[in-house]
């Protein structure tokens, strides 16, 4: 998997990268003032054909840093077993 790192307009890191089936997905820091929060999940393209406006709709979960920490122990878990928990 290759991962894009880049900034958005308005500074924020984000990596680029596509899944197991080639879907484009992203890993953005959040401009939330109130607490520290990434957005994480896919980004779709809704072609013009399909009634869209030909852009990105972004499908991404909005995870607040305490979140992430309650996610990370499954998330090793599942990258040294291979299994959830």
């Amino acid at each position: 998997m290759k991962i894009k790192k880049a900034r958005t307009e308005r500074g924020f890191r984000r990596w680029d990268f596509d899944d197991r089936y080639g879907q484009e997905c992203s890993l953005q820091m959040s401009s939330l003032a109130s607490e520290a929060a990434i957005w994480f999940g896919v980004d779709v393209n809704i072609p013009k054909e399909n009634g869209g406006e030909g852009k990105v709709v972004h499908e991404r979960m909005h995870l607040t840093q305490k979140m992430v920490k309650k996610l990370l122990p499954a998330l090793q878990h599942f990258a040294e077993k291979g299994e959830l928990p």
